[in-house]
């Protein structure tokens, strides 16, 4: 049996809209609602956020709170790396996306030898880096700095030094460069993504699974196919950024985007990987009920959560 541990990280720093820090709440809120006392049963640690940056000036344009994403990194990496070390499976519930970068360190620094893949269900490929993004926001850059790629082929921005120091420590994190190979990245519904994030998918030959092929042939042989795929890898993270699902009820998310997926879809979808021994780390992200109607949002996504750590306890 898997022995779980919550690692709620209520960090909005890297978003380009307010509230996703209350998403984790409103998961819990959503439980409470269903009358499950999923809650009190696992171990949890809450890790402390930078989002009184929130409300200084932004020095870093094209990679704004940049300072406070190394600092979630750091606190993130090392509950991670210690959550693992302890032989607890982490089940991650973060405000946005930028913390993922750190997710991954940690795995990568409680396991150094793992060769890691890592299964991104996301409308976006989170490919950008300060050289290249169109918004600055730290939530579109986190599989940039787990690639360790700067994308200078594309360079759109002269970049401060300052922010260039930051954004190499950010890759390092953990003492290690480059924490997974482009090519054990698995996108799952990516439909929202820039030309610049195009060129390194086509660089690097990086695996996309659009919503359709789900469609069409199923969570069990998607599952199936992406676990083959990834067979060279001892590890495996899975990623779960609520606006993959389709825009019809992905609201509650601060950047969402029609074509996605259905509840169900990705429900069956993240329940087959969970059964996989390989898979370490599971995270759910970007849940933001300022934007919802009626919590729905979170309901979904504590569903998943449910489901999964369901599935998990049986292993």
């Amino acid at each position: 049996m898997n022995n779980i541990k919550l690692i709620e990280v209520p960090s909005e720093i890297g978003a380009g809209t307010r509230g996703a820090s209350l998403g984790i709440d409103a998961i819990k809120i959503a439980g409470l609602d269903f009358m499950s006392n999923f809650f009190v049963h696992f171990p949890s640690e809450r890790i402390e956020s930078e989002n009184n940056l929130l409300f200084e000036p932004i020095q870093s344009p094209y990679a704004k709170r940049i300072h406070g994403v190394l600092n979630m990194y750091e606190r993130i990496s090392k509950s991670i790396c210690d959550c693992m070390k302890n032989n607890f499976f982490p089940v991650v519930l973060s405000g946005d996306h930028s913390n993922a970068g750190g997710t991954i360190a940690g795995i990568k620094m409680a396991k150094p030898k793992s060769k890691l893949g890592v299964i991104w269900i996301d409308a976006h490929a989170d490919l950008h880096t300060p050289y290249t993004t169109p918004s600055g926001n730290m939530h579109g850059m986190p599989i940039a700095t787990a690639i360790a790629e700067d994308n200078i082929e594309c360079k759109v921005h002269e970049v401060d030094e300052k922010t260039v120091k930051i954004w190499n420590q950010l890759k390092t994190i953990g003492k290690i460069n480059q924490k997974v190979l482009p090519e054990d990245v698995v996108f799952i519904s990516l439909r929202d993504f820039e030309k610049e994030e195009k060129h390194l998918i086509e660089k690097h030959g990086i695996k996309v699974i659009p919503t359709s092929e789900v469609r069409r042939n199923g969570a069990e042989n998607v599952s199936r196919k992406v676990l083959r795929y990834l067979s060279d890898c001892t590890d495996i993270y899975v990623s779960f950024d609520v606006d993959s699902l389709d825009s019809s009820i992905s609201r509650g998310t601060g950047t969402p985007v029609g074509n996605g997926l259905r509840e169900r879809e990705a429900e069956d979808l993240i329940s087959k990987f969970m059964q996989n021994r390989k898979v370490c780390c599971f995270e759910i992200t970007e849940v933001n009920p300022t934007l919802d109607k009626e919590n729905l949002m979170a309901e979904i996504a504590f569903n998943i959560l449910q489901r999964s750590v369901n599935i998990l306890m049986m292993n």
